[in-house]
């Protein structure tokens, strides 16, 4: 029996729901570090609660939903194609959300870095939605299709471009986000900024690899809000990464600061190695606006205070703490997912 979008709906929400309580998935959870030395239990717990309070809600589905009135209209089903990137936990979901939400048929190919944590998720989902199995797959190669949501790296960018020109597509490559200072920020706004900076060690688009500050900014000041991840000195794979690093500005003399966890800069650099921090100076919001201006097609987020987007006119930004905890309506690439499935 075919399940209409309320149907749809009710069943994300209990999938949120039981996502918080089911055993198998807590195990899965528990070990994931295990396959990927990136997703310790407390970063994949943040990126399940994203999805269930953020995602999962009834009534934040019931407002999403009602801005497309495609979602009620009678639409031949078509199958979706994702292919889903492996550096954050779950970063994928979203893209099957708006398959599933817009109740299309959909064949994923995980990535290799992330292989058990969205099997968990289906199978519970399945258990809720028992008609989802017959229009859900989990396939090693694409086949089949009519449309494709695929997210990688640049070079494989180029590579999906090629292979999936005949199809409708949305492909995304490589983005990064930036932080712009311009002293006034609170304490705890530079704290917040530290969890833009280091959840999941900084390996998402969202993540904040680069700082805007401004002529004479000391940027060391930043250092000691820094204090909440000292933690990761007892992450091996991250501290080799910054051990590497080091190594490398220290052997070419590249002029850098650092603490024992992450080093500081000064590079016009938005896409920078883990580890590394990357920070430029503007001299005046005219100049400000236009290096925003210039990165914006490498830009997911760009973060600031309200005051300061107001005053150079940007109205696309985000506030402190909340890079990694993107909604609904907060589609990758500012480009509006559901709409492209509904649109088939």
């Amino acid at each position: 029996m075919k399940t209409t979008l309320l149907d749809r709906i009710g069943y994300l929400h209990e999938l949120g729901k039981q996502l918080q309580t089911d055993a198998d998935f807590k195990t899965q959870i528990a070990t994931a570090h295990i396959r990927n030395p990136f997703f310790v239990k407390e970063f994949v717990d943040q990126a399940v609660d994203g999805i269930v309070y953020q995602m999962l809600q009834k009534d934040l589905l019931l407002e999403w939903t009602s801005r497309y009135p495609l979602l009620q209209k009678d639409r031949t089903t078509k199958t979706i194609g994702i292919i889903m990137a492996g550096n954050i936990p779950l970063v994928g979901f979203h893209d099957f959300l708006c398959a599933y939400i817009s109740g299309n048929n959909i064949r994923i190919k995980l990535s290799s870095k992330d292989e058990t944590l969205f099997p968990a998720l289906l199978e519970i989902l399945f258990r809720i939605d028992t008609e989802a199995s017959k229009s859900i797959k989990l396939v090693m190669k694409l086949e089949g299709f009519d449309a494709v949501i695929a997210t990688g790296s640049n070079t494989s960018h180029n590579y999906f471009e090629y292979y999936f020109s005949k199809y409708p597509r949305l492909l995304r490559k490589n983005r990064n986000s930036v932080a712009v200072l311009n002293g006034n920020e609170t304490d705890e706004e530079l704290n917040l900024l530290a969890d833009d900076i280091f959840m999941y060690f900084g390996l998402g688009c969202r993540n904040v690899s680069s700082l805007m500050i401004p002529n004479g900014y000391d940027v060391t000041r930043l250092f000691p809000h820094f204090e909440n991840y000292n933690w990761f000195h007892d992450h091996n794979k991250y501290m080799n990464n910054y051990d590497y690093q080091r190594s490398i500005l220290l052997l070419n003399r590249t002029e850098h600061l650092a603490d024992d966890k992450i080093m500081l800069q000064q590079s016009e650099q938005i896409s920078g190695p883990m580890s590394v921090l990357y920070y430029s100076y503007y001299e005046n919001h005219e100049m400000l606006k236009a290096k925003l201006t210039e990165n914006k097609d490498k830009l997911q987020c760009a973060v600031m205070r309200h005051e300061l987007a107001q005053a150079i006119g940007f109205s696309s930004f985000i506030h402190f703490g909340t890079t990694q905890k993107p909604g609904l309506n907060d589609y990758a690439d500012q480009i509006d997912t559901l709409l492209f499935v509904l649109e088939l």
